[in-house]
């Protein structure tokens, strides 16, 4: 299954649209005014079922994940020098990304999760969520959401 995020166009705080391959809304993204990055995921109906939220004061960032209200876990950059690295502390998940950080792989061991690719010469953030079980589709774009909002921070 194919989601296609796009950042949107001249919003004051992070707000994202998270399209199927036919082009139906899967979820919204709102981003709320906090201390550090606050997005909320919206079903296609407007009703939030989740959020990423970023840990200030950490030395390398960390993104504790809810579901409704409550926490799932939490994702972290790892420290590394050639490509970022991300792992999850719920699942069992890791990222690696590539050099660039255009593209990023979610492994569950050796089970590819979802690939995820930036789209280049686009206006806003856009990018191409591969998801192999429509059942992760929810934790793969919240991996997504985080680390765009890590990249964001650094470019502050």
């Amino acid at each position: 299954m194919k989601l296609y995020f796009k950042q949107r166009f001249f919003s004051w705080f992070d707000s994202y649209d998270i399209y199927y391959e036919d082009g139906s809304v899967a979820y919204t993204v709102e981003g709320k005014l906090a201390w550090g990055h606050c997005l909320h995921i919206l079903d296609p109906y407007g009703e939030h079922i989740a959020t990423v939220k970023q840990q200030v004061l950490t030395f390398l960032p960390k993104f504790d994940l809810y579901v409704g209200e409550r926490c799932i876990g939490t994702i972290r950059k790892e420290f590394t020098f050639f490509h970022p690295s991300f792992t999850m502390d719920f699942c069992g998940w890791t990222v690696e990304g590539s050099f660039m950080e255009w593209d990023y792989t979610i492994q569950d061991g050796p089970r590819t999760v979802a690939s995820i690719s930036k789209e280049l010469f686009n206006w806003t953030d856009t990018y191409t969520i591969d998801v192999a079980d429509p059942g992760d589709a929810l934790y793969a774009l919240m991996v997504v959401l985080a680390i765009d909002a890590e990249k964001c921070s650094r470019s502050d």
